[in-house]
């Protein structure tokens, strides 16, 4: 039966018989701890802990390290044909949708967001990554030089090494998808050490690809504390790269790793405050209202290029706002499992008091035109209603702070100039979306707009084919597309006299 068709009892069924992945995948088998120590995984919905999970520290990711290492000496992945990693790929991205609704759960049940979003959008996006690099790695080609006929220069990639990939908690098996598939398809070796919060679906993911041919010690996943094993693996004299997604915050922690330990490369990509920017041109107000909606509240706001600032022109923003607040009816929270919700809970108590201070302080300074209170209180999980502020002042808080919740600030403009103003005060820059039927108007602004990406006449798009990342203190490199191979691989010059 497709998930299509599944109902709220399927899934809480499926829930209760599920298997929780707890220990570590090291050398093609599980590990315990070497301190002992565990976390709790918990259910953002209920409040409630799923599972005792093993919290692996320094001497855990030394022993992983050491691992990876060997396997890439031996070159049984590093060194082996290209087709045949990339077919090896290609069987984990079927694994992968042969355990969609499995996998889709461990992400709803660990992380908070909606059964739907994570059978139908994430666990398959999650196979298409694998396979797009598995289908790729094979297509890339050296280069040979022109010189003079006594010479001959190539130019060939090499893996980096030890690749160790840090993860965040709103799209667990994505983003490992992101950083691992390209790592693993250009040879490397990878730890993959999801975030402490949504552990579960890495865990499990390590068992697939071990079942799909990679050797061990080529893919490794290590749960644990970010200040203990996620540190620990910035710190190592003997990882090559480090990939993480998450907070500028703990991003530029990893620089600092990085310039104390062995200067190894670190690839970042990092908070965001995304712009939405509506002109009096847009073609259809009502489709440009209902995009705003869905790019602050899906998966509870929770996504680093979330449109999360709405710039509207003055002459257009009562009624865009008007039809703003008729969209949110759309997004009301409810329980994950039901396929009938509209939004989820957010990640854990500490995160929903997080979220719930920001709107505390937007009271004080802009309007709040809906939502604004928690919800769902009786459950024990972390719910909070999609919420509006009107009125916010370009220079405040809300307007600034990347929030990661359901709260949109709105703010209106009256000039071209000024709109694009605003959008690049802000030092972020990962994600930026133009709303117009004037096709100069598009080209001019999304040239001046300081973001990785833009999207015109809709929001946040993402393309495996395409490069994703953000400027200023949104990251550096770019996931996705064969840029990605960039960050996972060394050139070489080769000359040889003839």
């Amino acid at each position: 039966m497709s998930d299509v068709l599944r109902s709220k009892d399927f899934w809480h069924d499926a829930a209760n018989s599920v298997r929780i992945p707890t220990r570590a995948f090291v050398d093609g088998k599980h590990v315990d701890p070497v301190g002992g120590k565990t976390f709790d995984a918990v259910n953002p919905a209920t409040g409630k802990t799923l599972a005792a999970v093993g919290a692996y520290d320094a001497s855990d990711v030394d022993a992983a390290v050491r691992t990876a290492r060997k396997a890439f000496d031996k070159g049984d992945w590093s060194r082996c044909d290209p087709a045949e990693r990339g077919r090896v790929l290609v069987r984990l991205a079927d694994l992968i949708m042969q355990h969609r609704e499995e996998l889709a759960l461990l992400e709803t049940m660990n992380m908070g967001k909606l059964i739907t979003d994570s059978a139908k959008l994430d666990v398959p996006s999650a196979a298409a990554v694998f396979r797009w690099y598995g289908e790729a790695v094979d297509k890339l080609v050296d280069e040979v030089i022109p010189t003079g006929e006594n010479r001959l220069a190539m130019v060939t990639r090499e893996p980096v090494g030890v690749v160790g990939a840090v993860v965040p908690w709103n799209f667990p098996l994505k983003m490992a998808a992101w950083k691992c598939a390209p790592s693993l398809a250009a040879g490397n070796s990878v730890i993959l050490k999801p975030a402490e919060q949504s552990p579960l679906s890495a865990l499990r993911l390590a068992e697939l690809a071990a079942e799909a041919g990679i050797p061990p010690g080529v893919f490794n996943v290590l749960p644990g504390l970010g200040t203990d094993a996620g540190r620990a693996i910035g710190l190592h004299p003997d990882i090559d790269c480090v990939a993480f997604t998450g907070s500028t915050e703990v991003g530029k922690m990893f620089l600092g790793y990085s310039s104390q330990s062995n200067m190894k490369r670190v690839w970042l990509e990092c908070g965001g405050k995304s712009a939405n920017i509506v002109f009096p041109a847009v073609a259809d107000i009502g489709a440009a209202a209902s995009a705003a909606a869905l790019g602050i509240y899906f998966n509870q706001g929770e996504v680093c290029s979330a449109t999360s600032r709405l710039y509207v022109h003055t002459s257009i923003h009562d009624e865009f706002v008007d039809r703003l607040k008729g969209e949110i009816s759309k997004f009301q929270p409810g329980d994950p499992l039901d396929p009938a919700s509209g939004m989820g809970a957010l990640v854990s108590e500490e995160h929903l008091e997080k979220v719930s201070g920001y709107i505390d302080l937007g009271k004080t300074s802009a309007t709040l035109v809906a939502g604004g209170d928690r919800a769902l209180t009786d459950s024990g999980g972390y719910f909070m209603q999609p919420t509006i502020f009107t009125n916010v002042k370009p220079g405040s808080t809300l307007s600034q702070d990347e929030i990661f919740g359901p709260v949109l600030a709105v703010t209106r403009f009256e000039s071209e100039d000024e709109a694009v103003g605003y959008a690049n005060a802000s030092i972020y820059g990962l994600g930026a979306s133009v709303w117009t039927n004037d096709l100069s108007q598009a080209h001019r602004v999304a040239r001046r707009l300081h973001a990785g990406s833009v999207s015109v006449n809709l929001v946040d798009n993402v393309d495996v084919r395409t490069p994703f990342g953000g400027v200023k203190q949104s990251g550096t490199g770019r996931d996705l597309s064969l840029h990605a191979f960039d960050k996972y691989t060394e050139l070489k010059t080769t000359w040889v006299a003839l």
